[in-house]
């Protein structure tokens, strides 16, 4: 009983004690911190607000965190033809889960590859992958390069091939495998007889969690943002993805106004302002909704491109 009491007793001595600096300290970082989300949060809320206004609202008084009237306008008018946002959405989906997993396997063997200090030519290679960072050919070469000699005009892989490699994922890549994975544990493997492939698919592949997941959700915005690509090599409209379909959809509503401005057509009601919220709603938040999954892994992932492997 006398021995369960000295235990007791040692163990709040052995407590740290908080001082009232690191009291205050904690209040007012999360405070501040509170802010921070308050103002990062208000816009996606005005943006939501803004879209399901009316556009007169939105015309007379500019943007609100409050709905004065509510009108779903805008709405209707980027689901007048509902099979094309369906369409936009199907590619999309498509893209971006096949280009996301193509990318981010060569990213990750690559960088692999470069980590291993057996490999003879990895400096070599990495300043391959380097210079072209500084260099590189231009849309207009870019675009002779996929039409005349690749002939990939109106492809999905025109819209996959432009994101699979990424040099700043790969070396950020690379300094996470070079930090995480012990070359002793590769060594071991090799001993008990695994080949490079093996190691790389059961040694090394679930170590890379938090790098996986960080890289993989800026893969995924970058196809999922992607409307460029398709403007220049896309002509089918079944094919578009999301973001381009909005982009055209929204252009034909600024065309609209300006015929309906030039000719004097007063019964012409198109709602720009609005549609143009309500086409950032369609396209972000299916991005907030996902990133939750990652968030676990997303802070550990991107603090390693600030540590030099």
């Amino acid at each position: 009983m006398q021995s369960n009491l000295n235990l007791k007793s040692n163990a709040h001595k052995n407590k740290i004690k908080i001082g009232a600096d690191t009291v205050l300290i904690n209040i007012f970082g999360g405070i501040f911190l509170a802010i921070l989300a308050f103002t990062a949060f208000v816009p996606f809320l005005m943006v939501l607000t803004g879209s399901l206004s009316s556009e007169a609202d939105v015309i007379a008084t500019g943007y609100s965190v409050l709905i004065k009237n509510l009108s779903f306008d805008s709405y209707k008018f980027l689901f007048s033809q509902p099979k094309q946002i369906l369409d936009g959405y199907k590619v999309t989906v498509i893209l971006v889960t096949v280009g996301t997993f193509i990318s981010l396997n060569i990213i990750t063997m690559t960088a692999y590859v470069l980590s291993r200090k057996d490999f003879e030519a990895r400096n070599k290679l990495s300043f391959f992958f380097y210079f072209t960072t500084l260099f590189n050919g231009g849309m207009v070469a870019t675009y002779v390069f996929m039409i005349r000699y690749l002939h990939l005009k109106d492809t999905y892989i025109a819209l996959i091939l432009p994101h699979i490699m990424n040099v700043f994922y790969l070396m950020t890549m690379r300094s996470f495998i070079s930090i995480t994975v012990p070359s002793s544990i590769i060594e071991s493997a090799k001993i008990d007889g695994a080949n490079d492939f093996i190691i790389y698919i059961k040694v090394v592949f679930p170590l890379l969690k938090p790098a996986l997941a960080s890289i993989g959700l800026f893969i995924f915005l970058s196809y999922w943002n992607d409307w460029s690509n398709a403007m220049l090599y896309i002509n089918t409209q079944a094919k578009m993805p999301i973001q381009y379909v909005l982009y055209k959809t929204i252009s034909s509503a600024e065309s609209y106004e300006k015929v309906a401005a030039l000719t004097g057509t007063s019964n012409v009601t198109m709602p720009a302002e609005t549609t143009k919220l309500a086409m950032t709603v369609l396209v972000t938040f299916p991005i907030v909704f996902a990133y939750p999954f990652v968030q676990k892994y997303f802070v550990k992932g991107i603090m390693v491109g600030a540590v030099k492997g």
